[in-house]
């Protein structure tokens, strides 16, 4: 027993260390949810077909290389409306954020940050407070830069009077992009520098870098530090709505997992997106924009392909900010988005990020350690033409032997829910999955250690399944199943 409680002991105090590595400001202790203008309604209108949305002068550059529309007040104000209204708030998303283009093109005489007149008549603290009436929270955007990615003033040399500006405003969580910065130095006392100045406005504001991304081209990203000043920070390019879009993104955290997964838990997660920038514009002028964006309820995405998105996005801990027109939603996307079991995955208080465990041809198979002993489980199939396929695989390959040991009940949460029954843990599922889809299961173990021994016929099968595994060299599931055996033991005593 003495060596059990060592081991505990142990694994509390790694736990403690890794807590003290995060940033402490108390905040995102599960992903961050909510909504965000960018990927739907960019940074341009057509003010005689949507006088809502009117264009500033200062933003004819950008109409005239992409036509790109300007957010209101207006239109945050009926967002949050909705989000109150039609369960949004009530399953877990809870920002409503706006992203670049909301600026005036100066500073006031004070150098201080101010909405365009034209787009914000009320100011941002009017819209915040409209936010907070409908138990919502505002978010915000700038940039570590001179400038932001779309050319307004950003928040170099000014952190602490931004910062400031932010608190006074009532703002909740700053999403700040790393364009327009002279050097990767520059960029990462920025990115320092901001944080300690949210910390020091005593206003709980989440804080949301692009630290990592703006890196990558250069050096490797020391998330270890990273960690201590961001919340959740951007690994890769923006979404966009089409499935080339996320499938890149699986693709590349797949790829970078042995580095990004350790490090995502509560306090700081790693931010799945990908990027497009507007060819047509100038380098100097080149728009790379920040979001952690769910594109379900657009154009580009089929419904597997939806449902592709939900599940790896929850698998993956990633913050669900969706990026669409609560106002014209289908009722399938909105159901897809509040699924109650997804969200619980996604917020799993174990914070821990899942990982790819297999890949073999079409297929990927997915795996999240949850609280309570549980995992959540994705196949994923990247084929694009013909039906349906099957993948087989063994459930000894989960949680190292652990997922469904001896026994467990297993859920299918998407693309619909329903049971399957109990399985050994020896036992082989088949899934069925359509071309470019995703199915989410949720195993869950169903005999306690106590369990395990008093049942000999158990025992039995235990042993056998020890033996055959390391007949088989699977020496991880074999010492996995032996350590449950020796603790059940130690608690019979």
């Amino acid at each position: 027993m003495a060596a059990w409680w060592m081991l505990r002991w142990v694994v509390a105090a790694a736990a403690a260390v890794a807590a003290v590595l995060a940033l402490d400001n108390g905040l995102a202790r599960t992903p961050p949810m909510g909504w965000l203008h960018w990927e739907r309604f960019l940074c341009g209108t057509d003010c005689a077909a949507d006088p809502r949305r009117c264009t500033s002068d200062v933003l004819r550059f950008l109409s005239r290389w992409c036509a790109l529309p300007v957010p209101s007040e207006q239109l945050f104000m009926e967002m949050a409306d909705r989000m109150a209204a039609d369960g949004w708030r009530d399953a877990g998303y809870e920002f409503i954020c706006i992203d670049d283009c909301w600026m005036a093109p100066t500073r006031d005489k004070q150098g201080r940050l101010q909405a365009d007149p034209k787009r914000f008549p009320g100011g941002i603290r009017k819209l915040a407070d409209y936010v907070h009436s409908k138990g919502l929270k505002l978010g915000i955007y700038s940039d570590v830069g001179n400038k932001t990615c779309a050319g307004f003033p950003g928040s170099y040399n000014y952190y602490d009077l931004d910062a400031q500006t932010f608190a006074s405003w009532g703002v909740d969580l700053l999403k700040f992009d790393g364009c327009n910065s002279d050097s990767l130095e520059l960029l990462a006392e920025g990115y320092r520098h901001m944080s300690l100045a949210l910390n020091n406005t005593g206003r709980s504001i989440v804080y949301s870098c692009e630290w990592p991304f703006y890196l990558r081209p250069v050096q490797q990203p020391n998330y270890t530090e990273i960690k201590q000043y961001c919340n959740h920070w951007r690994n890769f390019y923006d979404v966009y709505d089409s499935w080339s879009s996320i499938k890149s993104i699986l693709d590349w955290t797949a790829l970078h997992q042995d580095t990004i997964v350790k490090i995502a838990g509560p306090g700081g997660w790693n931010d799945p997106d990908m990027a497009r920038t507007y060819p047509k514009l100038p380098r100097s002028h080149a728009l790379l924009f920040p979001a952690s964006l769910l594109v379900i309820g657009n154009f580009g995405l089929s419904w597997d392909q939806s449902v592709t998105q939900m599940a790896m996005w929850a698998i993956m801990a990633a913050p669900l900010f969706m990026s669409n027109d609560l106002r014209h939603i289908s009722p399938e996307a909105k159901c897809l988005l509040q699924n109650k079991e997804v969200i619980a995955i996604n917020q799993d208080p174990l914070g821990k990020q899942g990982y790819q465990l297999i890949k073999d041809k079409n297929f990927q198979l997915w795996e999240r350690p949850l609280s309570g002993r549980a995992y959540a489980v994705a196949v994923l199939n990247h084929q694009e033409i013909g039906g349906p396929q099957n993948f087989t695989f063994s459930l000894t390959f989960l949680g190292n032997g652990l997922a469904c040991n001896p026994a467990c009940s297993i859920r299918q949460v998407l693309p619909a829910s329903r049971d399957w029954g109990v399985y050994s843990w020896i036992s082989s599922l088949s899934v069925e999955v359509n071309p470019t889809g995703t199915v989410l299961l949720k195993p869950n173990v169903t005999n306690s250690h106590r369990s395990i021994i008093k049942s000999s016929k158990c025992l039995h099968l235990l042993i056998a399944s020890i033996l055959l595994d390391l007949q088989l060299g699977s020496t991880h599931s074999s010492l996995s199943t032996i350590f449950l055996v020796v603790l059940a033991w130690e608690e019979e005593q």
